[in-house]
């Protein structure tokens, strides 16, 4: 199974570990990951505006790239999967963000959205399967107890999104338990971390995640995963002992892919 893959900036900076460990498990998997040449920066935020279509251009370049190798769309960031999914709905569904689109990109043949856009997890689960991937696990979690955490982006809004269920979702859990992990729910895996609210307003930020890892803490949770950079690090806590790491650490983790000293 072959993939275009967008990586986004932060995966090349502060979150390397989310994408090398991914890297790493596609190729055990026999999943052909290929980097969009010459990608750009998503903007991280979704752009509201209809009427002003240049901060989308940029998910539009890598979203015709895709459509021109016949291949799906592969994210790995939370953040990335958001804007570009949301991105490729508006192109879809909202004609003049299509025009405005196909016209600054001088597009020869019209980019009308039909790329699918999938992330990891979505691939593991659909295209891989769970089963198969239990089948491949060479070193069992054995029964840790591990807690999703899903936050905003992958699940909101629910209808564009499309990933699962946004208050009661299981993927995540299900990926667990495939790896031989215990997964537990707790009431505040969906609920926001903060997000770039740490920026700007570091005291609420910290207050929302707080309750985040509380939450964590009543129900015995050894380790968090997350897919998003930002969420891991609202949610690392000095005073906690609960571990938060990127779900592609657990990933290796079971297929034997990190040594002992990582």
């Amino acid at each position: 199974m072959k993939y275009s893959y967008y990586p986004g900036c932060t995966l090349k900076t502060k979150a390397t570990k989310l994408e090398s460990y991914a890297l790493e498990a596609a190729k055990k998997l026999n999943i052909s990951l290929e980097e969009i040449e010459n990608w750009q920066c998503c903007g991280g935020v979704y752009p509201q505006s209809d009427g002003e279509v240049a901060q989308k251009l940029s998910s539009v370049r890598s979203l015709i790239s895709a459509r021109d190798k016949e291949e799906k769309l592969l994210t790995l960031c939370s953040a990335c999967h958001n804007v570009i999914k949301r991105v490729n709905n508006d192109i879809r569904t909202k004609e003049n963000v299509r025009k405005k689109a196909n016209l600054y990109l001088e597009v020869e043949n019209e980019y009308k959205g039909e790329t699918e856009v999938v992330h990891y997890l979505e691939m593991l689960k659909n295209d891989v399967t769970f089963d198969i991937l239990k089948e491949k696990v060479e070193n069992s979690l054995n029964g840790r107890r591990i807690g999703a955490y899903y936050g905003c982006l992958l699940l909101r809004p629910q209808k564009e999104m499309a990933f699962d269920n946004p208050e009661n979702p299981t993927i995540i859990e299900d990926f667990i338990e495939a790896l031989g992990g215990k997964a537990i729910k707790y009431p505040y895996r969906t609920e926001c971390c903060g997000g770039y609210l740490a920026v700007n307003n570091k005291k609420l930020a910290e207050n929302m995640s707080d309750k985040i890892i509380k939450s964590a803490e009543l129900n015995e949770i050894e380790e968090i995963i997350t897919a998003c950079p930002l969420c891991k690090y609202n949610l690392e806590k000095k005073d906690s002992k609960i571990k938060v790491t990127y779900f592609t650490e657990l990933l290796a983790e079971a297929l034997n892919l990190k040594t002992e000293e990582e």
